[in-house]
């Protein structure tokens, strides 16, 4: 978040005026729904058993799709937590700005000029919303085609600082995504399951990009839609591979699992970004 959202809840009068209790309780609403579905997969399915060598005596369909709702409990834990962050934000008008200020997470209002206007007025006259601190976009965490989409839903503050402090200052912009995903690693600590999820993202969106430009039509057609389909399946698999190595964090451990499996994640993006490439219309020529 930028310095200037802590600054105006801190210095921002009349605060009281702005109501916080309706927007929390809308947010909160989602809670049941998705403690519901965490606490019962969480109960069938742990990162523990992975580790076990019992796991490794099933058979590849079974370690396969084992994957999937080890993904599933895992970031629906992470829904609970955003969104319980985010309601207590709320509750103190932290993030709080006028809607016709266009506020966006980590960077508050984008439109200053509305801003100003607006605070001319009582509060009370004012249209307020959380839009500064909303972290999560669950819509487009569950549902986005490709990773690039789903990524800029999930913990879209720290999205936000990534993007602005790391990513735009990297002058090398072939660099740019690695670099980004080994400040993310690192971010969460140290031991080389993160690194070895994180660094796999560059290599995913290298090879969907080039899957994009071979297969997907422009204007919305049926080709598109299935080929948005497909994207989304392939993505959310690689979003669930990923995973395994955030959550093992060994070393060990997570070739471990991958090997089990065949490095299928690694191998898909492989082929994807080999047959992308071949199909890969030429670029049209542009006239002086």
């Amino acid at each position: 978040m930028k310095y200037r959202t802590y600054y105006d809840m801190l210095h921002e009068p009349d605060t009281n005026d702005i109501e916080t209790v309706k927007p929390m309780l809308r947010r909160l609403s989602l809670i049941p729904i998705i403690a519901l579905g965490y606490f019962t997969m969480s109960h069938f399915f742990s990162i523990k058993y992975v580790k076990t060598d019992d796991f490794y005596e099933k058979p590849l369909w079974f370690r396969l799709f084992y994957m999937m709702p080890i993904f599933c409990v895992f970031r629906w834990r992470l829904y609970i937590a955003w969104i319980l962050a985010e309601c207590s934000c709320m509750m103190g008008a932290y993030g709080a700005y006028p809607a016709s200020s266009l506020p966006k997470c980590g960077q508050g209002p984008s439109d200053l000029k509305a801003l100003h206007k607006v605070k001319s007025f009582p509060k009370k006259t004012a249209s307020y919303n959380f839009e500064a601190v909303n972290n999560l976009y669950i819509w487009g965490c569950e549902m986005a085609p490709t990773t690039k989409e789903a990524l800029r839903s999930w913990n879209k503050s720290v999205q936000y600082w990534l993007a602005n402090i790391v990513y735009r200052r990297v002058p090398m912009k072939s660099f740019r995504v690695f670099l980004t995903m080994a400040v993310s690693a690192y971010w969460h600590g140290v031991d080389p399951g993160y690194y070895m999820s994180f660094l796999t993202v560059p290599p995913i969106l290298m090879a969907e990009r080039v899957m994009i430009a071979a297969f997907r039509d422009e204007e919305p057609t049926i080709k598109q839609k299935l080929f948005d389909h497909v994207c989304w399946f392939f993505r959310m698999r690689g979003f669930d591979y990923n995973c395994m190595g955030f959550l093992l964090l060994s070393w060990h451990d997570t070739v471990r699992y991958w090997s089990s499996i065949y490095f299928i994640g690694h191998i898909t993006i492989i082929v994807f970004f080999i047959v992308g490439t071949i199909f890969r219309p030429p670029r049209k020529k542009t006239n002086d």
